[in-house]
């Protein structure tokens, strides 16, 4: 079972989706417009059940969780706000799954966290030295809240067009719809600037001591695998990568039952944390 809450970290609210018992691990989505939490996380968490303890925030920006007065957001404020969101709950020690953006955060935290951070997913991630801004993840962070910015977006982001369903397309605009205002404020141009901020340095990364998996689409065009994840597999100590092939940029969505085998598996090695 499955609930909303809002929990408040550093003085700001945080909005999240919880549900399950057992280990806990904190699942961060990525960066397009219109993304939430359980609007990421649902389909995972039903296809995962109820043996762990997930925790899905709206990171800040996103969702109905609001950028603190007073900060710029960006990789900084996410990480921060993510452990601060785990201190809150009292979960002393966690994993954490990252989608793109989401990713580069759980390794940020991974790094600034190595005693909490058991292991970390980064699905699609985003994170790598060197990692250009894509042509697609430009067009994504500039989608216009709406039907045919919702579409072009969801295009983008699956491989399988049956995917891009009506349902799907309006769902998504009446979530960018929401959140525009402060969406507007994440990514205004020049967008390679917000990538270089998500860009982890060799450094961070070597100080990442948790396993990590990665998984990819081989036919991601937002992050595309050559440039945004095997560079990791050069940086991180204990890594492994899984290349699903016929797969864009949301394997979770794309590939639902592969994906939840793969974390079920390479989570359940917490169980004896």
């Amino acid at each position: 079972m499955t609930t909303l809450r809002t929990v408040t970290v550093d003085g700001s609210p945080v909005h999240v989706l919880e549900g399950g018992t057992g280990p806990a691990v904190l699942m961060l989505h990525g960066s397009g417009p219109g993304t939430t939490g359980s609007g990421a996380w649902a389909t995972t968490a039903q296809v995962l059940g109820t043996s762990w303890h997930l925790v899905a925030p709206d990171q800040a920006g996103f969702g109905r969780t609001p950028v603190p007065e007073g900060s710029a957001g960006g990789l900084r404020l996410w990480s921060e706000q993510a452990a601060g969101l785990m201190d809150a709950l009292g979960i002393d020690d966690y994993a954490v799954v990252g989608h793109s953006m989401g990713g580069a955060v759980a390794l940020a935290l991974a790094a600034a966290r190595p005693r909490q951070v058991t292991r970390v997913v980064a699905v699609s991630t985003m994170g790598a030295p060197g990692a250009p801004l894509s042509a697609d993840l430009d067009a994504v962070w500039a989608a216009p809240a709406g039907p045919l910015g919702a579409r072009d977006m969801l295009s983008r982001l699956f491989l399988d067009q049956a995917l891009v369903t009506d349902s799907a397309v309006d769902a998504r605009a009446t979530a960018m719809r929401a959140g525009a205002a402060a969406y507007a404020s994440l990514f205004p141009p020049p967008r390679a600037r917000w990538v270089d901020d998500l860009t982890l340095s060799a450094q961070t990364l070597a100080a990442v001591r948790a396993p990590v998996l990665l998984v990819h689409g081989a036919e991601d065009r937002v992050t595309p695998i050559e440039t945004a994840t095997r560079p990791l597999l050069e940086h991180l100590a204990d890594v492994r990568l899984h290349v699903l092939g016929r797969c864009g940029h949301v394997p979770a969505i794309e590939h639902p039952h592969e994906f939840k085998q793969l974390l079920s598996s390479f989570l359940g090695g917490d169980r004896c944390h």
